[in-house]
């Protein structure tokens, strides 16, 4: 699991950090707020911990912002601050999850645990987009129910794509998002993998330029897909 880490006081980050690469994590480590909010824009981390005090943006704004742009990234709030008020002000913004300092090491990692197996069940509904369906429960693509035929690189690429459909999705983002699989972005380019997936949601029935490309920027899905009928 890939971690980000927005906090500037070294003596919580580094052994909160040291435990989380112990358990196999990849964790960076941001101590301003303006620098945090451009890591979690890249969208390649799946836990965001998330102080609230930070110079440059705070964390209620980063998590404001994460919140508008449709990431979906786990966002955990450790704070000094033990009001309800400042509680119930996280949680309204999207936090997932809020911790106040001093906190132990084990506590973060079962929050964080429980945060995961709460997202994989999310996980396993079904996503859709326009006529465009993505079943996770049997890792199958549709279009206005006929089969999309994807490799595993083309269905992890789409799935990412279909998760933030507002997002847009830099190749190494993607790169990143997809690489535990075996091999397949060694061989086969990000720009190779989305044009055969619009081949074939075309091949589907549905509209020729399914992702768009956004001049200089990246990826991201058109507006939501109306495909032929059966």
């Amino acid at each position: 699991m890939r971690i980000l880490i927005v906090e500037d006081d070294v003596r919580i980050y580094r052994p909160l950090a040291d435990d989380l690469r112990r358990q196999r994590h990849i964790v960076d480590v941001v101590e301003d707020g303006v620098i945090g909010l451009d890591f979690a824009y890249t969208g390649v981390h799946e836990v965001i911990l998330l102080d609230i005090l930070l110079p440059g943006v705070d964390g209620i704004e980063i998590c404001r912002r994460l919140r508008a742009e449709g990431s979906r990234a786990l966002i955990l709030m450790i704070t000094a601050r033990d009001a309800v008020a400042d509680k119930v002000r996280a949680l309204d913004t999207g936090a997932d999850d809020y911790l106040v300092k001093p906190f132990d090491l084990a506590e973060v990692c079962a929050r964080i645990r429980a945060l995961s197996r709460r997202e994989r069940i999310l996980r396993r509904t079904i996503v859709t987009h326009g006529d465009l369906c993505l079943d996770p429960s049997r890792g199958i693509v549709t279009c206005s129910q006929v089969p999309v035929p994807l490799t595993a690189a083309e269905y992890a690429i789409l799935e990412t794509l279909m998760r933030s459909p507002q997002q847009v999705f830099s190749r190494r983002m993607l790169r990143e998002k997809c690489t535990t699989l075996d091999g397949g972005f060694e061989h086969d380019s990000i720009k190779t993998h989305i044009t055969n997936i619009r081949n074939k949601i075309r091949r589907a029935g549905g509209p020729r330029d399914a992702i768009e490309n956004v001049y200089g920027i990246g990826y991201r899905l058109s507006a939501p897909l109306l495909c032929a009928q059966p």
